[in-house]
């Protein structure tokens, strides 16, 4: 998108934050986003470790994200956090990724995620969203890792094709995969 195309409510800023889990600042970012005259598009909390990462999409007209941009200068002097945040264009509607959802369950090892997103990265397929974990198995106390990953795999990939590399390739590993359509 050219942004001297812009016109209305379509600038966007995207927030990053890092905090300790107690001192996440949520509802203090959204206020001062709706308090910008600015809408919050998107937003993904996660808890990682004793931390917590934000990661926010505010949308509205250039004077709003203007006035965001500089409210949220003044939070990150103010409440001491770690704060980030640029303006960015939105996203193609035109897009012909189709999302596909990849889960993984294995023994836990070094490089299994590596060689998961490698896997990916050499077929063209982008990762949209990626959420992995280690656990202890409840029942037997094995060091486990899991792994859900949203792919966007391009319409004119041979889907049948993709799946048996995808689930060839995680037999080579010894990982239980399964790769299904996102049905949302």
């Amino acid at each position: 998108m050219n942004r001297s195309s812009r016109t209305g409510n379509d600038h966007q800023l995207l927030i990053q934050a890092l905090t300790p889990s107690p001192r996440t600042p949520l509802l203090s970012l959204a206020r001062r986003i709706a308090d910008a005259g600015c809408n919050l598009a998107d937003a993904r909390v996660s808890t990682i470790g004793v931390d917590t990462s934000l990661t926010l999409l505010a949308t509205g007209s250039w004077d709003a994200v203007a006035k965001l941009e500089s409210a949220l200068a003044k939070f990150a002097r103010e409440e001491d956090i770690q704060l980030m945040h640029y303006r960015t264009d939105g996203r193609s509607q035109a897009s012909r990724l189709l999302p596909y959802l990849v889960e993984v369950i294995s023994a836990d090892r070094p490089g299994i995620l590596v060689r998961i997103i490698d896997f990916f990265d050499r077929h063209g397929i982008a990762v949209e969203q990626l959420h992995s974990m280690r656990y202890q198995a409840m029942q037997t106390g094995a060091a486990m890792f899991q792994a859900q990953i949203t792919v966007g795999i391009p319409a004119d990939t041979h889907i049948a094709a993709l799946r048996d590399d995808f689930l060839e390739f995680c037999d080579g590993l010894n990982l239980d995969a399964i790769m299904d359509p996102v049905k949302f």
